[in-house]
């Protein structure tokens, strides 16, 4: 059998103390909400928040705030093996599963994926369990076989925990079907759900569940993160934390990739400078050039593309001091600055915003960044006055 392992306490979880402070003093009260909808971007850590809390409540020698780690149930929780424990996620067919598919079909694929990283995305997932082009879902198939758990005996006497990342993927006869076991479920037994988005789940989920609300990570959390565990400089860390934005997604996705930033650099200051004077053929070039990059690194470009729009706002309205960007990026922006404005840096934001959503679900690169190219530069050319 394959082993995994994953330490997943409560420290090891970046920032969230609220939410995590709010979850321990549930365990210590005795007040454990049987349904619990946990909600927040990917990359503000709901799902490893979720296990973290899971593990908590079946830890056998507590801390006044954290597992022990080293009992009989955390290592078991520590190697995705823990008998009461069980996993819901989006599936489809593949190569290996060819009909009906469910989360118990994937869980070796799922163990080995979630021991490596702690933050990922739903695509990244997708990508792990080679679905190609189609739309994971959690079907009524997912629920029968949830239910079928819930009604055996809890193995070791404690909760029976269900964790369903990305409950938005339910469809409708999934979810009606769970609706009476999240409204009266037996006992000892906890659902958590980690979701991105409550406006997608049906309002008979929602009125069923306690909602734990999740924030961005606060940046002196992933400044202290960056100089404790890659050693970097507090200015390298504080750019690094200001440019990703709370996401823990984006700041590993930075930290993968240590020459890109020059890179991006160049490719932005050549794009804007495209984008203003309407090159067309060489803009045609520019769509060819990046389009070549691979998915992951044209999302990084558009990440840092938004990152740089916000630098010139904050030199726009003279806040210096929150600036993050080295000599040659300020000598660019420097000039750059003044076309980025209240008029337009709104839709400049959502444009990007846009290219990224739609770079995720494997939009055609070359079209999506030529169409990106006009709109900017019609951007672009609105005056401020």
């Amino acid at each position: 059998m394959i082993s995994y392992f994953c330490k997943m306490l409560f420290k090891d979880i970046i920032g969230q103390t609220t939410a995590k402070s709010n979850l321990i003093k549930q365990v210590r009260d005795n007040r454990i909400s049987h349904a619990q909808l946990i909600c927040g971007q990917e990359g503000w850590g709901g799902l490893a928040l979720a296990l973290a809390y899971a593990q908590y409540i079946g830890c056998e020698n507590k801390k006044d705030n954290d597992s022990c780690g080293t009992c009989s149930s955390c290592i078991k929780y520590n190697k995705f093996a823990h008998p009461d424990l069980h996993f819901v996620y989006p599936v489809a067919t593949n190569k290996k599963v060819s009909s009906a598919p469910v989360s118990e079909h994937y869980i070796d694929e799922w163990r080995a994926f979630f021991s490596q990283q702690k933050y990922f995305t739903l695509q990244q997932w997708f990508e792990c369990i080679q679905i190609e082009n189609k739309q994971g879902n959690i079907s009524v198939n997912e629920s029968q076989e949830i239910i079928k758990k819930l009604n055996l005996k809890s193995y070791e006497g404690n909760y029976k925990i269900v964790i369903i990342w990305y409950p938005e993927k339910m469809n409708v006869a999934a979810a009606n079907k769970l609706l009476k076991n999240l409204e009266e479920p037996s006992d000892k037994t906890l659902f958590l759900l980690v979701a991105q988005n409550t406006d997608a789940l049906l309002k008979t989920i929602l009125s069923r569940t306690q909602l734990i609300k999740l924030h961005r990570i606060a940046e002196q959390d992933l400044v202290q993160y960056l100089t404790t565990v890659y050693s970097l400089s507090i200015d390298q860390s504080k750019k690094i934390a200001q440019q990703c934005d709370g996401d823990m997604i984006k700041l590993v996705e930075m930290l993968d990739q240590e020459k890109a930033e020059d890179s991006n650099t160049d490719l932005f200051k050549n794009w804007m400078r495209l984008c203003f004077k309407f090159k067309g053929g060489e803009l045609v070039n520019f769509a060819e050039e990046i389009a070549s990059l691979g998915r992951e690194k044209q999302k990084q470009f558009l990440n840092y593309a938004q990152y740089m729009i916000r630098q010139c706002m904050l030199l726009n309205y003279q806040t210096n001091s929150l600036l993050r960007i080295s000599a040659e990026e300020a000598d660019f922006i420097k000039n750059f600055a003044p076309f980025i404005h209240e008029k337009n840096i709104l839709q400049l934001t959502e444009e990007l915003n846009t290219a990224n959503f739609h770079i995720e679900r494997n939009a055609n690169p070359k079209i999506l960044f030529m169409d990106l190219s006009i709109k900017v530069n019609a951007l672009l050319s609105i005056k401020s006055q």
